[in-house]
């Protein structure tokens, strides 16, 4: 059976104890069944995570650190995923899914064809928790950012790194022959890919994309959905990139 994980801010950290207290105590205790003696591991968003022993203290919990170590979660790759908005659901699909398999990062992302509004206070809170709660499960030991929303003109020149815009209209280059022709001095540990929404980027921002060095790429013969690219297109990245193979 696996150890919980859970983030906690760096101040609840000592040499030999963790402070536990709030929302978590009462998930502890009354959600999982957990008391003093147990075990779990609490992870301090720099990378470092660390194996605690449960005890009692007065009416709280407290960690006792057994063991500390380096987060072993984390790719060398830093992906930004620059999303743009869709409908429903499907966003949150993405920002789950996406941080299981190890993107560094996010901005929702405003496009010529959105239809999907922008997030008020409340949905970005929920955002959040989604992306804390993945990054746990998925032995991450950092959690992706969630920058503010932009345009697309702002995020194509906010981009670092190589650049990459799944596009069905390309028809020959796809992901790895980009990082393959890449000259041997420049290190791809930075990978900005770009997704349009449920209709796609117009021309203007397919063009507006090339100019600011965005590297067009294809997925293969088939159309994915919004929700659906930009999930393969990180996935092919870290492979491409020795994240996935066994060699990381």
């Amino acid at each position: 059976m696996s150890i919980h994980r859970f983030f906690l801010p760096g101040d609840c950290i000592t040499q030999s104890t963790v402070v536990i207290s709030g929302r978590l105590v009462h998930r502890l205790r009354n959600v999982l069944r957990l008391g003093a003696g147990d075990h779990i591991v609490i992870l301090d968003n720099s990378g470092w995570e660390y194996e605690v022993e449960l005890r009692a203290v007065g009416g709280g919990l407290e960690g006792v650190i057994i063991h500390k170590a380096v987060a072993a979660g984390e790719p060398r790759t830093k992906i930004t995923l620059y999303q743009a908005l869709i409908k429903g659901s499907n966003f949150e699909l993405i920002l789950q899914k996406c941080t299981e398999i190890g993107v560094t990062g996010f901005v929702p992302m405003v496009c010529e064809r959105c239809v999907a509004g922008e997030p008020d206070s409340n949905r970005l809170g929920r955002w959040q928790r989604i992306i804390l709660e993945a990054a746990q499960q998925s032995r991450r030991g950092k959690l992706p950012v969630l920058r503010n929303v932009l345009r697309f003109r702002e995020a194509c020149e906010s981009a670092t790194g190589v650049s990459l815009l799944p596009w069905e209209g390309e028809k020959v280059r796809g992901i790895g022959g980009v990082l393959r022709s890449l000259p041997k001095t420049e290190n791809a540990t930075e990978v900005s890919i770009f997704v349009g929404p449920e209709g796609g980027f117009s021309a203007w921002e397919q063009e507006f994309a090339r100019s600011c060095g965005v590297w067009p790429v294809s997925l293969g013969n088939r159309i994915l959905r919004a929700e659906t690219a930009g999930l393969v297109a990180a996935v092919v990245t870290l492979y491409e990139l020795g994240e996935l193979n066994g060699s990381s």
